[in-house]
């Protein structure tokens, strides 16, 4: 079993690939009627089994409850959130950790990076042109005409080695996923942490969010 999280542009992509390879998922969003719904006749149904299609009208937290009791193969993250790290949020009684994301900046090249602050940090090999549709993030970037001289997962594992680093796998392109398992791991090892790094990148982008337990 999958869960596609969000039902728009990229939560169709989803489906389609996951039709097309005979893979059961359960698609979650916040609006009833969204695209990805209306597009499949996709109807509200539950309990959720280990095969079949499934819609839940849902937001972040019915993603994390399904984490934990599906324990799904893969995770497609549509939504334009850093699931991870909000994940934790709702799980941990989390604040932003600003110092760390401080820490991290002087170790990467200012050309990376397309915003910090608050915890957060966004950076990109294609800071300063749009990507292109259904990208295979091939090693010269399409749009910039540049060529990585790494993936953005070695660049920030380099930048940050202490942070807990999610890849967000190429499925097809333009379409990533993250492994069910990896997710589960994350929620164990933030228990264990009072202070910690989460990332989630592919070989082109990343996000961090840096956060700490609330006294």
């Amino acid at each position: 079993m999958n869960i596609i999280v969000g039902g728009g542009k990229y939560g169709c992509y989803a489906v389609e690939h996951l039709r097309k390879n005979g893979k059961g998922f359960v698609l979650v969003d916040i609006e009833a009627n969204c695209l990805a719904a209306k597009r499949f006749n996709l109807v509200a149904s539950t309990p959720v089994t280990s095969k079949g299609e499934y819609f839940m009208h849902g937001d972040l937290s019915t993603v994390l409850n399904l984490i934990e009791t599906l324990k799904p193969e893969y995770v497609f993250p549509t939504v334009p959130v850093h699931m991870a790290a909000d994940l934790l949020r709702l799980k941990f009684n989390l604040e932003s950790w600003p110092e760390a994301i401080n820490a991290i900046l002087p170790k990467l090249p200012e050309a990376v990076v397309l915003a910090s602050g608050r915890g957060k940090l966004i950076v990109s090999f294609n800071r300063d042109h749009m990507c292109i549709d259904k990208c295979s993030m091939p090693p010269v970037c399409p749009s910039s005409k540049i060529k990585k001289p790494c993936t953005m997962t070695e660049l920030i594992r380099f930048a940050c080695p202490e942070a807990f680093i999610l890849v967000s796998y190429s499925m097809a392109p333009g379409m990533g996923a993250l492994k069910g398992s990896e997710l589960l791991s994350l929620l164990e090892w933030a228990e264990q942490q009072d202070k910690f790094v989460v990332a989630t990148t592919c070989d082109c982008h990343g996000v961090l969010d840096a956060l700490q337990k609330r006294v």
